[in-house]
């Protein structure tokens, strides 16, 4: 380790440390590699980067490991976990972010200024794994992906050099990192859009499958009718009847419709009220809030734990499909399952002013089925997955990657950019050198 000199620390197996760093969100599996670099900076990134060229070792990068893929063996490991800083330009709405902050410290530096990133439902994920692979968040039909608003990035490459990407500096790679960024080297920063919105009307409604097994299907003939300002989203999962629960939820099939509206209150009330009228509520949590509390409107747990996912982008939803999915992804399934659905649309299928990798713009809706997984039951859940989204295929236009979730999956990327971006891999990583899980 004497030959490697960094700021941030350096792990090697065996090491106090070694299995926390490279330990993420996703629990299921971990990368095991030869080494470890705690990265404190961008310097760090190339030290780290030349040392794994010079010796032949493969290059994996990780922040909070929320997505993690099929893991590395025997390579380096580049932690950015300790690289958290913003800068906000509130006068040109901006904010440079690096590489291992999350969504929350983006969300926090900018908030003081009425502003707000292109985030997730998740406060906790990584805003650049996020981004590079294409974001959908909560003022998604309103602003589109989180990959069209970035202005610039700062990649390592192969070759140790930090490099910085723009449109007009390298308008192929920039496109390339834009929605199908990993595998091209390590991105130690970005300067991204932010957006004037301070507060969101938002939140969720919470049914019981079995008196309002409708739910979905309301849900959708509402999307219809909504305007872009209004983003909205479903979770669909049976509960235990456990103390940690809600006691209104315990032990029920849940249908939580999720809201963000960036606009007026009052006019948000009004779009809304047609779903309060569907049925008897177990929870309406409905309100208006600062950006600052925006991951209340999916209200997902901060817990890391082993799941494995897939996932359908389509152009349509039919009553028929969302019927069968209420009762098969229910408390009589095989293994639990949590189902999510999120509207499309609006400004997310239109054409970014920098063209980027986004693929499949003419997606209706998105589906997303994940399980809890231990390491004897990837077969089983892939089996129900499968399942779960085999009446969807009628209508599938492609599969989004930024949730496929856990290892097995193939490149989502459309046959119409491999062979763009396979031309871009052997250009900018003609050795194979950076890791991508899902790339093989």
């Amino acid at each position: 380790m004497d030959e490697l000199t960094t700021r941030g620390p350096v792990f090697a197996p065996g090491h106090d440390g070694y299995d926390t760093e490279r330990t993420g969100y996703q629990r299921l599996t971990a990368h095991r590699p030869a080494l470890i670099v705690g990265a404190a900076d961008a310097g760090d990134v190339q030290a780290a980067v030349r040392h794994a060229a010079a010796r032949g070792m493969p290059v994996a990068v990780q922040a909070t490991g929320h997505g993690l893929g099929d893991p590395m063996e025997r390579g380096i490991l580049i932690s950015t976990r300790r690289m958290t800083a913003v800068r906000v330009d509130p006068a040109a709405r901006t904010a440079w972010i690096e590489a291992g902050a999350t969504w929350r410290h983006v969300i926090e530096a900018a908030a003081p200024y009425g502003l707000a990133p292109p985030s997730g439902s998740f406060p906790g994920v990584g805003a650049l794994s996020y981004t590079l692979g294409g974001g959908v968040g909560l003022l998604a039909r309103r602003h589109g992906f989180a990959a069209d608003h970035v202005r610039r990035m700062d990649l390592v490459g192969a070759d140790g050099a930090l490099r910085r990407v723009t449109a007009d500096a390298d308008p192929d790679l920039f496109w390339a990192l834009r929605g199908a960024g990993h595998g091209f080297g390590v991105v130690t920063g970005m300067e991204i859009d932010l957006m004037p919105v301070a507060r969101l009307f938002g939140g969720g409604l919470y049914f019981d499958a079995q008196q309002v097994p409708d739910a979905l299907e309301a849900w959708r003939e509402w999307t219809a009718t909504v305007p872009e300002e209004m983003t909205s989203a479903v979770t669909m999962l049976p509960l235990p009847d456990l103390p940690p629960v809600p006691e209104p939820l315990r032990g029920r099939h849940v249908i939580q419709l999720q809201f963000a509206y960036a606009g007026p209150a009052d006019r948000a009330e009004r779009l809304l009220q047609p779903l309060r009228d569907i049925g008897p509520r177990l929870l309406d949590t409905l309100r208006d809030l600062p950006y600052a509390e925006s991951g209340a409107v999916f209200d997902e747990p901060d817990r890391p734990h082993a799941y494995l996912s897939d996932n359908l982008l389509v152009d349509d939803l039919t009553p028929a499909a969302l019927a069968a999915l209420v009762h098969d992804a229910g408390p009589a399934a095989p293994l639990m399952c949590v189902v999510g659905l999120r509207h499309l649309g609006g400004a997310l299928s239109r054409p970014p002013r920098v063209p980027n990798a986004v693929a499949h713009r003419d997606a209706a809706y998105s589906l997303t089925v994940l399980s809890p997984a231990e390491p004897g039951d990837p077969q089983r859940i892939r089996a129900l997955h499968r399942s779960l989204l085999e009446p969807f295929a009628a209508h599938a236009v492609g599969r989004m990657g930024n949730f496929l979730y856990g290892p097995g999956h193939d490149d989502p990327s459309p046959a119409g950019h491999r062979e763009r971006l396979a031309d871009l891999k052997a250009r900018h990583d003609p050795a194979g050198l950076f890791h991508d899980g899902r790339r093989r």
